[in-house]
């Protein structure tokens, strides 16, 4: 009953059950009351107080190993070794009485790389999310599973901070010594997700000279394939979900000498406002085996009203990989042939599709900018800027020009297009100018992935410096050069300065290990507007 468990000190609980079915695992769910069954079949519950990441309660313990590696603050907090073994050793008593759901499953689709997980809940929809999201075994591969990493997830047990060393009651905490990660006092399920890439994310580069990285990837027929990277609301899934091409993942993949994979076996996505003809495919996802979060129903039924916001904007769903129909089985890709950078410009500055070299590509990786607008937040009231490093700040425990280097030496080896994409505005920033339209995006993006755009002539953003085409198919020509656009062409200039000289103070917390050829794909002030 016991055997596997023993190593992280667990030797008494209610019951212990071994991968159920994912029925089993509902059927636990409702009996335990954690959820119900939705007109779909899938399965709805509420993650409690915590409805997305706390990472101010995120810790690696700094030990001999991580103590000169980990790029520390306040995106990768320091925790003292003891302060997890004392929660750890907490965490196992207060399970004794408890049933307990354990999961093997595997992080990595090239078998090459594949890491094996043993995740512990004390919820049987946690232990379901962890089948939805993760690789999972077969039963002969159960046989013999040996996990490398262990996670313990029990969102009923809380921290005692005057006594056990955290900030609060919650905590996630990485102890990769160990090789395990400790969840207390948050029911939210992307703490377990997000703390296996965050390993992933110090292991490959360090152990396997693989990239990792924090995007979306597709294949074409042909074999080619394209990465999406994006901050939230910058349309990263909706442009990745091409009918035309397979789906290699949503989130997170590792980029290796000879391709990508998906460190996955699912996906996560957000669910607010979803209608079926805007995403099909998510939509169609959410059935028997998905496991909805913190949605509600409409008044009377059992049917989900997607744009309740009652406990938060942040509703998602978790479900395999092979619930959608043109997923890529196994979840891998050849050497990227295009690399997308999507943007949400609210000031209309930067071009709506524009090419970078390799110095580019690594400045505006490393920066990872998009910018949110008026109403998104409470106290926005105009454009603001969002630099978020890799497009991954909170998940990239090294120093940021680490990935960086890692993804020069890619383009260098490959010769892959990188191309900046604004999905924000032109014409004007937020308030003057209008939202690019999604046909014209598409049709961009489609454009660069067939070669169309490697027949056509450029120019230099004068402030940028990166190459914008003077055609592309379906999109009118004078949309290209976002100055073009703006009746106030001085007005143009003033913002791109700003905005450039925003990437610039953003930049100086990594200019002190930024190599030249980094530095050079900065932007540069344009003097007519000093």
């Amino acid at each position: 009953m016991y055997s596997g468990l023993e190593a992280v000190g667990i030797r008494q609980a209610s019951k212990v059950y071994w991968n159920l079915t994912p029925s089993e695992l509902v059927h636990h769910a409702i009996a335990n009351q954690e959820g119900v069954l939705t007109s779909t079949g899938a399965l709805m519950c509420d993650t409690g107080q915590f409805t997305g990441r706390s990472p101010q309660d995120k810790f690696f313990v700094k030990d001999e190993l991580t103590a000169d590696k980990i790029w520390w603050g306040d995106a990768n907090r320091a925790i003292d070794k003891r302060v997890f073994d004392r929660l750890l050793h907490k965490m196992v008593k207060f399970v004794a009485d408890k049933d307990l759901y354990v999961r093997d499953v595997y992080a990595c689709a090239d078998a090459s790389y594949q890491t094996n997980i043993r995740v512990i809940n004390t919820k049987a929809y946690h232990n379901l999310f962890v089948n939805n999201m993760f690789l999972r075994p077969d039963v002969e591969d159960l046989q013999l599973f040996k996990p490398e990493y262990t996670i313990l997830c029990v969102p009923e047990f809380e921290a005692d901070p005057a006594k056990d060393g955290t900030p609060h009651a919650n905590f996630a905490i990485i102890d990769l010594t160990e090789k395990m990660i400790i969840i207390g006092g948050t029911g939210y399920t992307g703490e377990i997700k997000k703390g296996v890439f965050s390993i992933l994310n110090f292991v490959l580069p360090l152990q396997r000279n693989t990239m990792p990285m924090h995007c979306s990837a597709n294949t074409g027929t042909d074999g080619d394939t394209a990465i999406f990277f994006g901050l939230s609301g910058t349309g990263k899934t909706t442009l990745s979900a091409d009918p035309n091409r397979k789906l290699i993942g949503d989130d997170e993949h590792g980029w290796t000498p000879t391709g990508i994979f998906n460190f996955e076996g699912g996906c996560y996505a957000k669910v607010i406002n979803i209608t079926r003809e805007q995403e099909p495919k998510i939509w169609d996802a959410i059935k028997a085996g998905a496991v909805l979060e913190n949605t509600r129903f409409l008044k009377g039924t059992d049917t989900v009203d997607y744009a309740d916001k009652t406990v938060t904007e942040n509703t998602r769903v978790s479900y395999p990989i092979d619930f959608i129909p043109n997923a890529q089985i196994p979840s891998v890709g050849d050497v990227p042939k295009n690399i997308f950078f999507l943007t949400a410009d609210a000031y209309g500055v930067l071009p709506p599709i524009s090419k970078l070299n390799t110095a580019q590509a690594m400045f505006h990786f490393i920066s990872g900018y998009t910018a949110k607008v008026a109403g998104t937040e409470v106290g926005i009231t105009e454009p603001k800027t969002v630099f978020s490093t890799c497009f991954g700040a909170p998940f990239m425990p090294l120093h940021p020009t680490v990935y960086a280097e890692f993804l020069g030496n890619k383009l260098s080896e490959s010769g892959v297009n990188v191309w900046l994409v604004n999905t924000g505005w032109t014409g004007g920033g937020y308030g003057t100018g209008k939202r690019m339209k999604l046909a014209y995006t598409r049709a961009m993006i489609t454009a660069a992935l067939n070669g169309d755009l490697e027949k056509v002539d450029y120019e230099t953003h004068p402030v940028f410096g990166v190459q914008m085409p003077l055609s592309c198919p379906e999109v009118p020509a004078e949309l290209l050069n976002p100055r073009n656009t703006w009746t106030d062409k001085a007005e143009y200039d003033h913002k791109a300065n700003y905005l450039a000289k925003a990437f610039l103070k953003n930049f100086e917390k990594f200019s002190s290990l930024a190599t030249e050829q980094l530095l050079s794909g900065a932007p540069c002030m344009m003097e007519s507007s000093s």
